[in-house]
């Protein structure tokens, strides 16, 4: 990392949902990709990118494919990983803090407006199906239990703005996660990328993404990449696919839900002048003023 310092994991993040113990003795290897993302940041259109430079354009749901490390699941995936012979794309919620960082890894920060979050993290939240509800409240794991999401979308909202940026039950702020990655984004294995430049303009994030992790491609090649990385296709081939099951189990309407709209603003409708402000305050009580505007534009200070 020549000058740079790599960040030291300070604390772990123990709950239903996550356990940050499971990346603690996880063999990296050198040409490893990481996408990390706040929730609901953009991570499964950012991991099917990923996926689809590294299978070359393969037909199909590849961001399935990519492993959620840190998740409380059934089956532990780290052996899968262990054994995989092509090169392995992963994904993180955590704060960098309670991560264990590798300086050789490919990073990819995603996120976006976190109005849109909130939005969208309502959307997924709200629709647990009851089976998923009882798997994420079993009665081995000591911890608080997840209660779903009863309040409209607007009052969860402002309680959310209110609160102190905690989506998931006895979890972590979104606010300390962005801080801790926003922290080292002048790593040169750290790329940032915001959902408003892959809605902007998708064929030059591919491309951006595709040189970060060392990908080469040519200009015949990208748009079958970009087609394969449009929401719609995303949304098609994963309702297709053997995870389509799994999405029936988790969300009342399945593939629907987890791949909802995918448009930012829907608040625009919802919220009053005074509640869209608050998240501009909030924001910039919470983050570097630079940061802060990154998060709600995509506008990098000049020079970065």
């Amino acid at each position: 990392m020549g000058d740079h310092a790599l960040p030291k994991k300070t604390r772990e993040i123990r709950n239903r949902i996550f356990d940050s113990t499971l990346w603690n003795g996880f063999e990296f290897r050198d040409d490893d990709v990481i996408v990390a993302a706040p929730p609901k940041g953009g991570t499964t259109w950012t991991q099917q990118i990923v996926g689809q430079l590294l299978s070359g354009g393969r037909d199909g749901y590849v961001a399935g494919e990519s492993h959620w490390l840190e998740m409380v699941a059934e089956e532990d995936c780290r052996e899968e990983l262990r054994e995989q012979k092509s090169r392995r794309f992963m994904k993180t919620h955590l704060p960098v803090d309670a991560l264990v960082f590798d300086g050789a890894a490919k990073y990819v920060y995603v996120a976006r407006d976190i109005r849109d979050m909130v939005w969208s993290a309502y959307n997924h939240f709200s629709s647990f199906t009851e089976t998923k509800l009882a798997r994420i409240n079993r009665p081995e794991l000591d911890f608080p239990p997840f209660v779903p999401i009863t309040a409209d979308v607007r009052t969860y909202y402002n309680q959310f703005m209110a609160g102190d940026g905690t989506y998931f039950a006895g979890g972590f702020s979104i606010w300390e996660q962005v801080r801790s990655w926003w922290a080292i984004r002048h790593l040169p294995n750290v790329v940032f990328v915001h959902y408003n430049e892959l809605k902007a303009d998708l064929p030059a994030q591919i491309r951006r993404i595709a040189g970060h992790i060392g990908v080469a491609i040519d200009d015949a090649a990208l748009p079958r990449l970009a087609e394969h990385c449009h929401i719609d296709y995303v949304r098609k081939v994963a309702g297709e696919s053997e995870f389509s099951r799994i999405f029936a189990r988790t969300f009342t309407n399945g593939v629907g839900t987890f791949f909802n709209k995918g448009t930012n603003g829907r608040w625009k409708n919802v919220l009053s002048a005074e509640e869209i402000a608050k998240a501009d305050e909030v924001a910039e009580r919470e983050l570097p003023a630079a940061c802060a505007h990154w998060l709600r534009t995509g506008e990098m200070p000049d020079g970065e």
